[in-house]
């Protein structure tokens, strides 16, 4: 080749050229820059693992499914537990008949006992306004009195004395209240009528006068 052709090709070829400014020059570099950022985020694969702390997204269901013999052994009943409850229930029900059945052997005659307490109640009368203790009429009635007295203990029944004591409007009626020279306020005077306990239970509460104190 000649110089003059060389010196023609060496015009036609184009310089390169400066920027203008630092601006264009900085922007120039930034482009660069950015350019292998964007193909990294292209080429990225999308089955990535996930970073640390995000769930994975292909993980499986971790609840667990009874077996067979559990899903048995839950569904079937504690025979011992059941057996156990309703041996205690059976105890408590045959202590319960049981004691309903004394109270009603107990209790049974408390009716026709106390029809017959009138009767103890004449009788009792009798002897004290009987003016001759040595009469054999009065004696004979006396005799007569101890026996059903004794017939009506072995029954469970029992008359308790009132006289003296303080008024208990569990045991006693209160017919009316007096004054008294000998009983002090409060207490009772007078037993009209004799009160009975039946096998431990009250069966007639006594009648009686309450002293109201001496009187002016």
């Amino acid at each position: 080749m000649s110089e003059p052709e060389e010196k023609q090709k060496e015009e036609q070829t184009p310089e390169p050229k400066a920027p203008e400014t630092a601006a264009e020059a900085q922007d120039g570099s930034e482009t660069a820059k950015a350019a292998p950022e964007e193909d990294c985020t292209a080429t990225e694969s999308p089955g990535t693992e996930p970073t640390e702390g995000e769930p994975a997204a292909n993980d499986g269901d971790e609840s667990h499914e009874a077996t067979p013999e559990e899903a048995k052994a839950e569904a079937e009943p504690n025979w011992k537990d059941m057996y156990a409850r309703a041996l205690a229930d059976f105890d408590n029900y045959r202590k319960r008949a049981s004691r309903d059945r004394e109270e009603l052997v107990k209790f049974a005659t408390a009716e026709a006992v106390k029809d017959m307490l009138p009767t103890a109640d004449n009788l009792a009368l009798a002897l004290d306004q009987a003016k001759d203790k040595e009469d054999p009429f009065v004696k004979g009635v006396q005799l007569a009195y101890d026996g059903f007295l004794q017939a009506l203990k072995s029954h469970g029944a029992e008359p308790f004395d009132s006289l003296g004591e303080t008024l208990d409007p569990n045991r006693h009626d209160a017919i009316a209240t007096l004054p008294s020279e000998t009983v002090e306020e409060g207490r009772i005077s007078t037993e009209v009528k004799k009160g009975w306990m039946l096998n431990g239970r009250l069966l007639r509460a006594a009648q009686v006068v309450v002293s109201s104190g001496k009187g002016t």
